[in-house]
């Protein structure tokens, strides 16, 4: 029960983000979608500690659980127009294709790296309290 409880206020915080993200858009008028507003200053407050990835984990967990339907209107949607898969289609489809795939590149990359601080991090804190126990 405390577990769903904790996920609930994670996907909270997660539309909390994506909501800052609907307001700057508005406000500013930037020409970027606003859940990649609210996905970059959820990126920044990362980066800076002032969020913490265990804050977030469960909710992002179960979220990218259920994407998969997300996939599924735009795959009717081909179905139902077949001039998509016309030459300027192909097109289209092998644009989609190579820009997902570097979006799980980049997206791998950059997790690589935020897992290589919070080990460093965590190694450090240890390494920290032993020096102390020992100066004890």
């Amino acid at each position: 029960m405390m577990r769903i409880i904790r996920t609930v206020l994670q996907i909270i915080i997660l539309y909390i983000f994506h909501y800052i993200g609907v307001f700057i858009v508005e406000f500013t008028n930037l020409p970027l979608p606003p859940s990649v507003v609210g996905f970059i200053l959820l990126f920044i407050c990362l980066l800076m500690n002032w969020i913490k990835v265990e804050m977030i984990r469960d909710g992002a967990s179960f979220l990218i659980g259920f994407m998969l339907l997300f996939y599924i209107p735009p795959v009717i949607g081909i179905i139902e127009y077949p001039q998509l898969i016309s030459v300027n289609g192909m097109i289209l489809i092998g644009a989609v294709i190579i820009s997902t795939l570097f979006t799980i590149y980049l997206t791998s990359m950059l997790s690589q790296i935020i897992e290589k601080k919070e080990i460093n991090s965590r190694n450090k804190k240890i390494s920290e309290a032993k020096e102390e126990v020992e100066n004890v």
